[in-house]
């Protein structure tokens, strides 16, 4: 039987990431310390590790069947390279910034400017968007020093906090895309290792479902049900049971954690009472 080859990255916070939703997939793998390549012992898969930059090009290849990148990556170096899903973590920008003593007004302020990026095709494919034109100085590396020894009049790279950005004395004035990690698919994958991937896309999306809900019991007095039930966003309907106390019943159901709070509020002003929350380890629908 054939084995689904996924690549993820090498090392870093993309790579514990990927790792970890695997493992939430109930994908075991058998990895020993600065291994390339590793394989599951309970599901056909190979992992490569590698590079983020070279991911695509082995896509592309069909080295690999899929592969967990970085979408600001795949926008750079892979736009032929289709997209599964997307993965919900390892959420950043990739931006433009300057010198934090330079008055900034609008992105025409970058006509003619050196520009120093590892992202170079990204930064012309936007600003020709807007008309604009502008030196691009490629740096594989640590682009933030560029403008401090006078490489580079801006810079575009990656922000996710803008920590880094503050400490090298830039600001954030332009964010080109929103970026957060994606399965890749090669475009060369077969029907057989398409099937696995189903499989494995099935077992992410009750992932995803999961990490994006709370289970939540209530208790509330039967003359306030429908007011309570008509605040829930439930999956369907909630799970409603009588308790032993006269009167009252209990509510189970699920809701968006984005909305948690804001429901909560509501649900203790129409009368509910002993609101428990629990974890969702998977969802499948």
């Amino acid at each position: 039987m054939k084995k689904i080859r996924i690549a993820i990255q090498k090392s870093g916070r993309l790579n514990e990431d990927s790792l970890q939703i695997l493992k939430d997939c109930g994908i075991s793998i058998d990895n020993g310390k600065d291994q390339l390549k590793a394989c599951s012992r309970n599901f056909p898969l190979e992992v490569f590790y590698l590079r983020n930059g070279d991911i695509p090009q082995y896509l592309r290849d069909g080295v690999v069947d899929i592969a967990i990148i970085g979408e600001n990556v795949l926008i750079e170096k892979g736009g032929d390279i289709s997209i599964a899903e997307k993965l919900g973590f390892s959420k950043c920008k990739v931006s433009l910034a300057v010198p934090k003593p330079v008055k900034y007004k609008d992105v025409t302020d970058f006509e003619g400017k050196r520009i120093a990026t590892s992202y170079p095709n990204t930064v012309v494919n936007y600003l020709e968007s807007k008309g604009v034109k502008s030196d691009i100085h490629i740096i594989n590396g640590s682009v933030e020093i560029a403008p401090n020894i006078g490489l580079a009049d801006a810079i575009c790279d990656i922000v996710s906090s803008g920590s880094t950005l503050f400490k090298n004395n830039l600001k954030e004035v332009e964010v080109m895309l929103t970026s957060e990690a994606v399965l890749a698919v090669s475009p060369l994958i077969d029907t057989e290792r398409q099937l696995l991937l189903e499989k494995l896309q099935f077992r992410i999306q009750s992932v995803l479902r999961a990490r994006q809900s709370k289970y939540v019991l209530l208790n509330a007095p039967n003359d306030k049900l429908e007011e309570v039930i008509a605040l829930l966003p439930g999956m369907r309907s909630p799970t409603v049971l009588p308790l032993a106390e006269e009167g009252w019943s209990s509510i189970h159901t699920v809701i968006n954690k984005d909305k948690f709070w804001e429901v909560i509020d509501e649900l203790k002003k129409a009368g509910a009472e002993g609101i428990l929350v629990c974890p969702i380890e998977k969802m499948v629908l």
